[in-house]
């Protein structure tokens, strides 16, 4: 990390830096015991959140999911006791697995804010290395496009099985063909029922208006690959256009994505959303229990990926036609599930 250049972390609206700092690492996620020094956060007045004057001194709260409670208690409580000692605060946490508050309390106003300034860049940096849960999703599973979708997959089988690295095992899973709008970290019902909210308001500030209320027709069309080399690939996908030729498909998902950012639910990851559909992944054919989604943001567990060769499949299929889709609405799509359909279970949708 650059010394002079340190990343810098946004919460509520205010800029910190993320000094350097040594980090002892444990065998288990569990007892890693990172924590951000006095340095990270000036113990400064905050409006970004309630300090409430009691009879005692101050308390803030703070709405944390119980999934995170561990960062904040450390390996062996050493997090929680540090914090308490250099901001001469005591904090209050509910029992592992209690949905509840983080109750931070002190005899000086000033220890109370950078407590729970120092708690929210420790739960900001270890949210970000949580797996995804949720994400937004527009279906590409009709029964029209899952058909054309399997003669595809035929047809690359037949012509190009030969090439390297290319096997049945590459292939998405039909019922669950989909664009990815962005993917989100959803730790409790809360936070979902906040995505879900967020959802309709979208609906109602700004889908209803580009869309006219009216399902929006896309072609999906041609195939195109994420890297830079056609003999490397790791992702296959399908191109997706407007049939109109407009832009209200990417108008859509870019103003969701940025209303998400901003709400602080999904992180920001590219200027626009990509649309696309995978239909080729590597991830698959590592683990044929890995869930068959979007590779926008997913990691893989491995450490290596068998890539494969598409430059046959790219001439071959170069202008392949999977068909036409309604869009008629966007879900908050859940992570390792399937409704009845075969798609993925749907927490909410607009």
């Amino acid at each position: 990390m650059e010394v002079l250049r340190p990343p810098l972390i946004r919460i509520g609206g205010r800029v910190y830096r993320k000094n350097l700092i040594q980090e002892q690492a444990f065998p288990r996620e569990e007892e890693e015991d990172l924590y951000a020094g006095p340095g990270d956060c000036a113990d400064e007045p905050c409006d970004a959140f309630v300090v409430e004057e009691t009879e005692r001194g101050f308390q803030c709260r703070v709405e944390v999911p119980s999934p995170l409670y561990k960062y904040i208690i450390g390996k062996k409580g050493e997090t929680k006791k540090r914090l308490e000692t250099e901001t001469r605060t005591s904090i209050s946490i509910p029992k592992p697995g209690v949905e509840g508050e983080i109750v931070i309390t002190g005899q000086h106003r000033s220890g109370v804010i950078s407590a729970r300034t120092r708690i929210d860049v420790l739960l900001d940096s270890f949210r970000k290395k949580q797996p995804f849960t949720h994400f937004l999703s527009f279906a590409l599973n009709q029964p029209a496009i899952q058909e054309k979708f399997l003669q595809f997959k035929v047809e690359v089988l037949e012509k190009c099985s030969k090439d390297h690295g290319v096997s049945s095992s590459l292939f998405q899973n039909p019922a669950k063909l989909h664009l990815t709008l962005g993917t989100l970290v959803l730790l409790n019902e809360q936070e979902i029922q906040k995505a879900c909210d967020l959802l309709q308001q979208c609906k109602e500030d700004f889908v209803d208006q580009i869309t006219g209320g009216q399902p929006l027709t896309v072609e999906v069309a041609g195939v195109e690959y994420m890297n830079d080399d056609p003999t490397m690939t790791d992702v296959l996908y399908a191109k997706v256009h407007m049939k109109d030729g407009s832009d209200r498909l990417q108008m859509v998902a870019d103003q969701l994505v940025e209303r998400f950012v901003a709400s602080g639910l999904m992180l920001k990851e590219w200027d626009r959303v990509k649309l696309h559909a995978t239909v080729m992944n590597t991830l698959f054919r590592k683990d044929p229990t890995e869930e068959r989604n979007n590779t926008m943001t997913g990691k893989s567990s491995f450490k290596e990926r068998e890539s494969f060769n598409a430059q046959n499949i790219l001439k071959l299929f170069e202008n392949f036609h999977f068909g036409e889709v309604q869009l008629d609405s966007v879900r908050l799509s859940q992570r390792f599930s399937s409704d009845t359909s075969g798609y993925y279970a749907t927490s909410g949708q607009l």
